[in-house]
């Protein structure tokens, strides 16, 4: 019952902004963690309800995140049959002691099984996601993790270096001492991805992520770029002409409100010139591609070409042909604290 009303209160949000917004829906991405948690009757209700409420047919790319353990072939059909066009398999580490720390509840051979399971379902276009820097881990896990990643030949690798986010359970174990945090660790690990992928053909076009040609995270791509999106859902945060909110958190209190009428966006805020350049600079220069330089340029303040100048020379950024300020090598391991002296 609570997963009906859960996937009932996701078609009534979904509904309701559709009917306030002139929706042209170009990708899709259900994340969250588990959707696959779902049964097969809810996963229905809720991705065939999508598409009775609103026109998918410009839908390129739908993406939705998996957990190893989660879904067996039936499951995984009935997704790839509904429309999904792409899955994020969350296997975060290939070594059993990795996964402890993470508290993970599926097996290396759990992951695999489930990697194949996608395949045996039709899925072409299938992303791994792997976690590095975690506690315990050693130089040697990674590059295991590393050459079993790419042994399966997925389309897609994500790279995340393990940080510790606020309201998170990760946060209450760093801070009680039980998960530690160390920069020449993380860079290390960060570097060992980035000889191992690409070496082994995947093009690192954003921090975090590596594809095989024409499999990029289309999604993510707009969302980095600066494109409006939607989101639905407890905690989601939405952007659409100039105006972004979020939803209420909790998600008991989400489903009350939504199945009763009431306002659940809990902060509200206009996002003007000033915010979208920030933000431009934080997202796109993680990226290949990089950034305008025009963009970088567009602030008052008189010192900022001679920094932008400065990095160059130091051999952390560099100009491309099509006048952007991309992050070389030596410039990638440093994104944040490079994209702040832009700022």
């Amino acid at each position: 019952m609570a997963n009906r009303a859960f996937v009932e209160a996701l078609l009534a949000e979904f509904r309701r902004r559709a009917d306030s917004l002139d929706l042209r829906l170009e990708t899709i991405f259900f994340g969250g963690g588990t959707p696959t948690l779902l049964s097969p009757i809810h996963l229905e209700t809720l991705l065939g309800g999508m598409a009775e409420i609103t026109d998918l047919s410009d839908v390129s790319e739908w993406t939705l995140e998996a957990n190893p353990a989660t879904f067996d072939l039936r499951k995984a059909t009935l997704l790839r049959d509904l429309g999904t066009t792409r899955i994020s398999l969350g296997v975060q580490s290939w070594q059993p002691s990795t996964l402890t720390t993470l508290g993970r509840d599926h097996s290396p051979a759990d992951a695999e099984a489930a990697y194949e399971i996608l395949r045996e379902a039709g899925f072409s276009d299938v992303g791994i996601d792997l976690m590095f820097s975690v506690p315990g881990q050693t130089l040697e896990d990674w590059w295991a993790d590393l050459a079993k990643v790419v042994s399966l030949q997925p389309e897609h690798i994500s790279a995340y270096n393990l940080t510790y986010e606020e309201d998170t359970e990760f946060l209450k174990r760093h801070e009680a001492g039980e998960l530690d945090t160390d920069e020449d660790r993380d860079s290390s690990l960060f570097e060992l991805g980035i000889d191992h992928l690409e070496a082994e053909g995947y093009r690192h076009y954003e921090i975090s992520n590596y594809a095989r040609a024409g499999h990029e995270s289309q999604h993510n791509q707009a969302y980095w770029s600066g494109a409006d999106y939607l989101g639905i859902g407890p905690g989601a945060v939405s952007t659409v002409n100039g105006h972004r909110w979020k939803s209420l958190p909790d998600t008991a209190a989400w489903v009350s409100r939504v199945h009763s009428g009431d306002t659940i966006d809990v902060e509200s805020e206009v996002i003007g010139p000033v915010e979208r350049r920030i933000e431009g600079i934080a997202l796109q220069l993680r990226t290949a591609i990089g950034l305008s330089e025009s963009i970088v340029l567009d602030s008052p303040e008189p010192d900022l070409p001679d920094r932008v100048e400065s990095l160059i020379e130091e051999g952390y950024l560099e100009r491309t042909a099509n006048e952007c300020l991309r992050l070389t090598r030596a410039g990638k391991a440093l994104a944040d604290p490079i994209a702040a002296q832009l700022l």
